[in-house]
């Protein structure tokens, strides 16, 4: 199983870790633990919450940041790196048909 990032999902990951990097020097470390849910999320695909038919969620451990995502096929497609105080469902013009 493989994944990729949607364009905007990544442009969110990019953001969140240059805010946590100028505030108190944790952008790598935000990274590190995105990667490391995409891990878990390609180790255990169903085993995360659904949010809605087809689309989950996965938590990163330190920062209050979900991985949202849908599998297609053999493709893990990350959808959005989200904030846990964003507004719910941003993100649903994104998803894959």
């Amino acid at each position: 199983m493989n994944f990729l990032f949607l364009e905007p999902a990544e442009q969110e990951l990019d953001e969140a870790a240059a805010w946590y990097d100028k505030k108190a020097g944790l952008g790598s470390a935000l990274v590190k633990e995105v990667y490391a849910a995409i891990e878990r999320i390609l180790l255990f695909p169903r085993a995360w919450p659904t949010l809605e038919p087809g689309i989950r969620r996965c938590r990163t451990k330190r920062f209050p940041y979900h991985v949202i995502y849908q599998q297609q096929g053999e493709t893990i497609v990350v959808v959005a790196v989200m904030h846990m105080r964003r507004r719910p469902g941003y993100w649903r013009d994104r998803l894959i048909e």
